[in-house]
């Protein structure tokens, strides 16, 4: 049975953080979807998440950072990006999730791919977390295909007893995941996937 805790509880982020360091992983909620996370530079623990979401091998695990200076710590040369850190400087912190260039010392587990997605949520208390922690993997708490989980409730309802702890922070205040947007080729992106920052938002950021 997964243990849950209070985002409110005062050592609720420290423990967490603790069971990350031991190559655990957590449930939390973010301004989008409950997600679940691990340390990107633990293999044994990336596969945690692969096993517990019945998720393929292929598909890649976002980033989650907490100040857009942790870039470096993920990706290679993001400054030279130009698209994706406009896109960053005035969404972020927000529901999109920006392709970079992958740092050479990222897993595999987390990417196979040259790129690996990242963003800053906007939620405090996990802003927080990931200033302890820093950089995150971090996908949907669900099992691959099901619904996303909104609630605490709706976590345990599919991955009780998989994940190491789980904190609660109530219904969480979006309903989508994150938009996400290749930015990789010059002059031009494409969305992957569209949430609530839509293509209209993006063309008049970039273009407007």
């Amino acid at each position: 049975m997964t243990e849950t805790i209070s985002i409110t509880n005062p050592s609720a982020l420290q423990q967490a953080s603790e069971i990350l360091a031991r190559g655990g992983i957590i449930a939390f909620p973010t301004d989008t979807v409950y997600g679940i996370a691990a340390d990107p530079k633990n293999d044994t623990a990336l596969k945690k998440i692969y096993q517990v979401k019945n998720r393929p091998d292929e598909k890649a695990l976002p980033i989650l950072i907490g100040n857009i200076s942790h870039l470096d710590l993920v990706c290679n040369e993001p400054m030279e990006n130009v698209q994706a850190m406009k896109l960053a400087r005035a969404f972020w912190p927000g529901p999109i999730t920006l392709l970079f260039e992958k740092s050479p010392i990222l897993s595999t587990l987390v990417t196979s791919l040259p790129t690996v997605g990242v963003r800053i949520p906007d939620y405090e208390p996990v802003i927080t977390l990931l200033l302890q922690t820093g950089p995150l993997a971090v996908t949907s708490a669900n099992r691959s295909g099901a619904a996303n989980s909104l609630t605490a409730e709706d976590v345990l309802a599919q991955l009780d007893g998989m994940v190491d702890l789980l904190v609660d922070g109530g219904k969480t205040p979006g309903s989508k995941p994150s938009t996400v947007v290749d930015c990789s080729r010059a002059e031009s992106f494409k969305i992957l996937r569209e949430g609530t920052i839509t293509e209209e938002m993006l063309r008049a950021c970039l273009h407007g």
